[in-house]
């Protein structure tokens, strides 16, 4: 009884470290799928695998939105959307952008909530479903991730397809390894990311769960969907973020021709293991 009371207090803690976080990076989310061409070709290469699986038109839900760029990304292409988030600050900043893109027509609904209880709408309700960027990682409890989970397909149509990316674990040492070497000193942190994938917060970043692109899978095909993809979104440009910013500046001619490679390769099943978010794509049974 007693553990189940300091449980139940932990995934309340955890969830409001994550709320905190967001609400106070609600202009950086909002900026930073298209700050640079790293961060750009993560949001490209989602889009270009949205419009390969998505029906011509119809409701979406995009769960775990944010600040709302995919919602209005799909509003100007004529989609009807509902933005679902947890962060006050980010759904108060996705109305505005909404407003300034002048698509608030197109988004019927936005709503505060967590995906693991959408219990606001009806099984079936939406002809796909969006839960991009990471959300579905910040459930660090399997059991609460599971239920998420079993939510997203919930609401979703029969024959309709689920997106959703998260944050990958092997891409996270080559990350540090590139970029902050000096927290590789936490060995026994950096044990338990690597054996357990769950990460507590307090190192620049919030309560994270970071996925094997084997263990992604692996949940999804115990469920009612058919894996019609995986996708590294990243790819094989994955950490080398300064790098890739100096081609796509410098040199725009072999831009293109990586660009060109990069969609060639990101959905080989290497590529999406080490890649820093990689995203499942499913039909719901």
């Amino acid at each position: 009884m007693f553990q189940d009371l300091i449980f139940s207090v932990v995934i309340v803690l955890t969830r409001e470290m994550v709320r905190k976080y967001y609400n106070e990076q609600a202009q950086f989310e909002w900026r930073r799928l298209v700050q640079d061409a790293y961060h750009k070709l993560e949001f490209e290469t989602t889009l270009r695998f949205l419009k390969k699986y998505l029906p011509s038109d119809g409701l979406i839900l995009d769960a775990g939105g944010g600040p709302g760029r995919y919602t209005i990304e799909l509003a100007k292409q004529g989609y009807e959307v509902i933005l679902f988030d947890f962060s006050p600050a980010s759904l108060k900043k996705a109305g505005r952008q909404i407003r300034r893109a002048k698509v608030q027509d197109q988004v019927k609904q936005i709503t505060e909530g967590s995906i693991t209880d959408m219990g606001i709408f009806k099984d079936g309700s939406f002809d796909a479903v969006l839960c991009l960027g990471g959300t579905l990682g910040h459930i660090l409890d399997k059991i609460h991730r599971d239920q998420a989970i079993d939510e997203l397909i919930r609401v979703t149509k029969a024959r309709a397809p689920l997106f959703v990316s998260v944050i990958g674990r092997l891409a996270l040492f080559k990350a540090a390894l590139e970029s902050f070497p000096e927290e590789l000193r936490h060995k026994e942190l950096y044990l338990k990311i690597l054996e357990t994938g769950n990460y507590e917060g307090g190192h620049g970043f919030t309560a994270t769960h970071f996925f094997l692109s084997e263990e992604l899978e692996a949940i999804f095909q115990k469920k009612s969907v058919t894996i019609l993809e995986m996708v590294g979104l990243e790819g094989l440009a994955s950490t080398h973020r300064k790098k890739l910013n100096q081609l796509a500046r410098k040199y725009p001619k072999i831009w293109k021709n990586w660009q060109e490679y990069h969609y060639k390769t990101c959905t080989h099943p290497h590529v999406v293991g080490t890649s820093e978010h990689f995203m499942i794509i499913c039909q719901k049974s």
